[in-house]
């Protein structure tokens, strides 16, 4: 038992306490559900893998998106992580391609550019088919490191490179909103179409 605690521990936003909750859980878990987890996470290590193309997670490779004859390969949309992905999936703004990092610069941690996926980025762009490389990690510390390391990097290969705009997020209170966000949001106005 203690052993499954400290594998639990082990996982990103799992504390001391939630890790003893969740193997008491699976305890007292019917054996056949406790089975079903166990292959659902064997099955996740076994079937999925990167997609060669944008490194996103896929269990088919190319993944889908890169598969697909509908997405614009002009636009490369750089994010972290593939969850990153989720979220511009569901908002259908973004009809491009995607490239995942697999993190960000963070010399703190011990991440630095070679721990991402930035060789493989560099690669796509040598074909004449991109057009625009959109940088869209987190507006962290991070993130900005990453992207003016990625702006760097690819100027000289004649790529337009972007950087999602930043500002307040639609149903905020100017009073919640930090300085840096005031600072972006004023800095990226718009005129107003009438």
């Amino acid at each position: 038992m203690g052993r499954l605690i400290e594998e639990f521990y082990k996982l990103p936003g799992v504390g001391p306490k939630s890790a003893q909750r969740l193997t008491y859980y699976l305890l007292r878990m019917p054996a056949a559900e406790a089975r079903a987890l166990a292959e659902a996470i064997l099955e996740v290590k076994e079937r999925i893998t990167f997609c060669s193309t944008c490194q996103n997670v896929t269990d088919a490779n190319p993944c889908r998106i890169c598969a697909s004859d509908r997405r614009d390969r002009g636009m490369i949309c750089v994010v972290e992580e593939p969850l990153d992905i989720l979220a511009l999936e569901r908002s259908g703004s973004y009809q491009g391609v995607y490239h995942v990092l697999h993190g960000a610069i963070s010399p703190m941690d011990g991440i630095g550019p070679e721990e991402l996926k930035i060789e493989e980025l560099l690669g796509r762009l040598h074909s004449n088919e991109v057009a625009e490389v959109i940088l869209a990690t987190n507006p962290n510390l991070e993130g900005e490191a990453t992207a003016m390391y990625l702006t760097r990097l690819m100027r000289p290969l004649g790529v337009k490179v972007t950087r999602l705009a930043r500002g307040l997020p639609v149903g905020g209170d100017l009073e919640y909103a930090d300085d840096v966000t005031l600072t972006r949001a004023m800095e990226g106005r718009q005129e107003m179409q009438g």
